[in-house]
């Protein structure tokens, strides 16, 4: 099963005047850096959590449908499934109805399951293609406020100790965003 990132989210879960009012910036001369910043801070978050924050589109890519029909996503939280298609034998993508396919967005992590008629498969892999949108929401608000301001602080870190923290970081977020982080986390058994 591979995923693929289709489209960033609109937003990031942080602005930056909240990450310059954070900082307590009043020139916009290091904009730029701060924004970087702050999307690299949601992708450590995200992946850390395991947790998609704001809205954006995936492309799941699977070569067979499971036994029994049901498929665990390796992304969470999904919110919708936006199309769905199997290659046929001469390449040619068949769309999978909607009604064939059912997204459990409670159980974590999200559950589709095939409940109807599907194409029939034509190769061997990367047969089936499943879109869909991943995140708590369209706009930061829907963001829960730990994962916010873990970002905010992550990204606020960084600004401050330039190149001094970046590469630890990298390796391991600092206890004080793990900790925000935390309760997001899906718990292995």
């Amino acid at each position: 099963m591979t995923p693929l990132a289709l489209t960033p989210p609109a937003e990031e879960p942080v602005s930056l005047a909240e990450a310059r009012a954070f900082l307590r910036l009043d020139e916009a001369a290091e904009d730029n850096l701060l924004a970087t910043l702050i999307t690299a801070a949601r992708l450590m978050v995200e992946a850390a959590s395991g947790r998609l924050l704001v809205d954006q589109t995936w492309r799941i890519v699977i070569d067979r449908w499971p036994q029994g029909g049901a498929l665990r996503l390796p992304l969470s939280p999904v919110g919708a499934i936006t199309a769905a298609r199997v290659y046929d034998a001469l390449g040619i993508a068949q769309p999978v109805q909607p009604s064939a396919l059912r997204l459990d967005t409670s159980a974590d992590p999200p559950l589709l399951q095939v409940v109807g008629e599907v194409p029939e498969i034509g190769r061997a892999q990367g047969a089936i293609e499943i879109d869909v949108v991943a995140g708590f929401g369209a706009t930061a608000a829907a963001v829960p406020a730990l994962l916010r301001q873990a970002v905010l602080r992550l990204a606020a870190r960084w600004f401050e100790h330039r190149g001094d923290v970046v590469g630890r970081d990298a390796e391991a977020l600092p206890p004080e965003i793990l900790a925000l982080v935390a309760p997001f986390r899906r718990a292995r058994l």
